[in-house]
C-alpha cells in the first residue's frame, strides 16, 4: 500500500483535527513527514503531542522560510495548509509547482486574483487541490442535500438563510487575526464561505451576482463608548486585567492548549490571542447582509450577526412544490462569553431547542418532520466522515460529491469577496468580472 507523505503548514488549533487522524487512524496509509510554523514553541508542542499523546515519532519542523526545502528534503507528496488565511495563497502555489497536492483549510484563498493564481497552477502542473469543507460532511446537512435533489418541494426557487454566532465564537474572531481585512478578508469570506457553499452545494448552483451591506456596529472601541460600555475598552487585550465584570475576558492561562500555543509562543511569533474585542483598529464587520443571484435563476438571501445571545442558523428553502425549514442551534445560553463549559442552558421546545430540525410543508397537504440521521463527534459528526473520505485508503463511495476542488472552492470565496466589494461601491458586483470561473458551467457539480 502507497504511504502518502503529508507536510502540515501551521500548527495552530485546528490543525490539531487533521494532524490526529494522519498519525493515528490512518497511519497505515499517511506519514505526518513534517511540520512547518513560524513559532518554534508551537511545533515543540505539536510534538510534544505526537510523541507522548499519541505515541508516534517526533516529525521534523521547519520555518516558512524553508517551504521549498522541506518539501524536497520530505519528498512531500501532499501538503495541508492550515495557517492563516493571508498565507494559504503562497503555500498552494508553491506546493502544486513543486508537484504536490493540496488539502487546505476554508477558506482557500482571500482574493479574487488568488482564486485565478490557483486555477492557473492546477491546470499548468495538473496536480489537486481540495477544501475541506466540513460542513458539507454533517450528516443533517447532508440530509437537506439529498431532500432537496430528490424534489421534495420541488424546483427550489428562493433561500433564506440567517447564521447567529454568539458572545462566546463570535466575539472571538475579533480578538485575532480574523479582525483584520487583509488577513482574513473579513467574516463574509472567512466565515460565511461555509455558508455560501453549503448553499452552492445544497441548490447544485454557481453564484453569478452579489448585492451587499455590512457594518461594525458591536464590537471595537467606538461601539463600546457609544453604548456606555467604556470600562470594557480600557486595555488593549485581557491578559493580566481583571477578569470580574468583563464577560469577555479571555484567560490564556486557562488552558494548557491556549497557554502552550499561544501565550508561551508570543516572542517566536509576535501573535496576541487575546487582544480586546473593543479595541481600535478592527476593520471587518459584525454584521452583514447580501442577496445572491445564482447562474440558475435562484436567489439567495444571507445575513450573518456575529454578536448574537444564542449561535446556530435557520435555513429556509421555498421551491414551487413546497417549502423546507432547516435549524441548527447549539443552544440558547445565559451569561456565557468565552467558556463553551460554563454556559447553562435556557429550555425551548422543538426547533428552538439545541440540535437540528427538518420540516417539510407541501403544497396542498400537512406538514411533517423529517428524522434526522445519527450523527457525533466535532462540528456535528462531519469532522470523522471528512477525514475518512481526505485519508482512507479505501474511503467509500460519495453519491453527494462532497469533495471540493479549488473551483467550486472559489465558488464561495468569490462571493464573499464580491460582497465586500459591493459594500465599498454600493452597487451589486457580478462574478465573472471578478474571476473567469468556468463561465460556460451552470452547476457547481460541472467545477472541479
Amino acid at each position: 500500500m502507497p504511504i502518502q507523505r503529508i507536510a502540515l503548514v501551521g500548527t495552530g488549533g485546528r490543525a490539531l483535527s487533521f494532524a490526529e487522524p494522519i498519525v493515528r487512524t490512518y497511519a497505515a496509509n499517511n506519514r505526518l513527514v513534517a511540520m512547518l510554523d513560524a513559532s518554534p514553541a508551537r511545533l515543540a508542542y505539536y510534538n510534544e503531542i505526537i510523541t507522548s499523546r499519541w505515541g508516534a515519532p517526533a516529525v521534523p519542523t521547519y520555518a516558512p522560510a524553508d517551504f521549498a526545502r522541506m518539501l524536497r528534503e520530505q519528498q512531500v507528496d501532499t501538503v495541508l495548509v492550515c495557517s492563516k488565511d493571508s498565507t494559504h495563497h503562497g503555500y498552494i502555489v508553491a506546493a502544486l509547482e513543486a508537484g504536490c497536492d493540496v488539502i487546505t483549510e476554508k477558506p482557500m484563498v482571500i482574493s479574487a486574483a488568488q482564486c485565478a493564481d490557483i486555477a492557473a497552477a492546477a491546470a499548468r502542473t495538473g496536480r489537486r487541490v481540495q477544501v475541506a469543507f466540513n460542513y458539507r460532511w454533517a450528516p443533517f446537512r447532508t440530509k437537506v442535500r439529498e431532500l432537496l435533489a430528490t424534489g421534495t418541494i420541488g424546483r427550489v426557487r428562493s433561500v433564506n438563510l440567517e447564521y447567529l454566532l454568539d458572545t462566546c465564537h463570535g466575539a472571538d474572531y475579533f480578538r485575532r487575526w480574523h479582525a483584520e481585512m487583509a488577513e482574513s478578508g473579513g467574516l463574509f469570506v472567512h466565515k460565511a464561505t461555509h455558508h455560501f457553499d453549503l448553499v452552492n452545494w445544497w441548490l447544485d448552483a454557481i453564484p453569478a451576482q452579489v448585492f451587499a451591506a455590512g457594518d461594525l456596529v458591536y464590537y471595537g472601541r467606538a461601539n463600546a463608548l457609544a453604548r456606555g460600555d467604556g470600562k470594557l475598552a480600557a486595555r488593549d487585550r485581557y491578559l493580566d486585567a481583571p477578569a470580574e465584570g468583563d464577560p469577555f475576558h479571555l484567560d490564556l492561562r486557562g488552558s494548557e492548549s491556549f497557554r502552550r500555543l499561544y501565550l508561551e509562543a508570543e516572542g517566536d511569533s509576535g501573535y496576541i490571542r487575546d487582544r480586546n474585542v473593543f479595541r481600535d483598529g478592527i476593520d471587518i464587520y459584525d454584521q452583514m447582509t447580501a442577496i445572491v443571484r445564482y447562474r440558475t435563476g435562484e436567489t439567495l438571501t444571507y445575513a450573518l450577526t456575529a454578536y448574537s445571545p444564542r449561535e446556530g442558523m435557520r435555513v429556509v428553502f421555498n421551491g414551487d412544490r413546497g417549502r423546507l425549514e432547516y435549524y441548527e442551534f447549539t443552544g440558547s445560553h445565559m451569561n456565557r462569553a468565552v467558556s463553551s463549559s460554563e454556559f447553562q442552558h435556557e429550555q425551548h421546545g422543538s426547533a428552538e431547542a439545541a440540535g437540528e430540525y427538518i420540516r417539510v410543508y407541501p403544497h396542498f397537504a400537512p406538514s411533517y418532520e423529517v428524522p434526522m440521521p445519527a450523527a457525533s463527534g466535532p462540528h456535528g459528526g462531519a469532522d470523522a466522515v471528512m477525514q475518512e473520505q481526505l485519508f482512507s485508503a479505501t474511503p467509500p463511495v460519495d453519491p453527494w460529491q462532497r469533495r471540493a476542488g479549488h473551483e467550486q472552492g472559489a465558488a464561495s470565496v468569490l462571493v464573499g469577496v464580491a460582497a465586500n466589494a459591493s459594500i465599498k461601491t454600493g452597487q451589486p458586483v457580478r462574478l465573472l468580472n471578478l474571476a473567469p470561473l468556468a463561465p460556460a458551467a451552470l452547476r457547481l457539480s460541472e467545477l472541479i
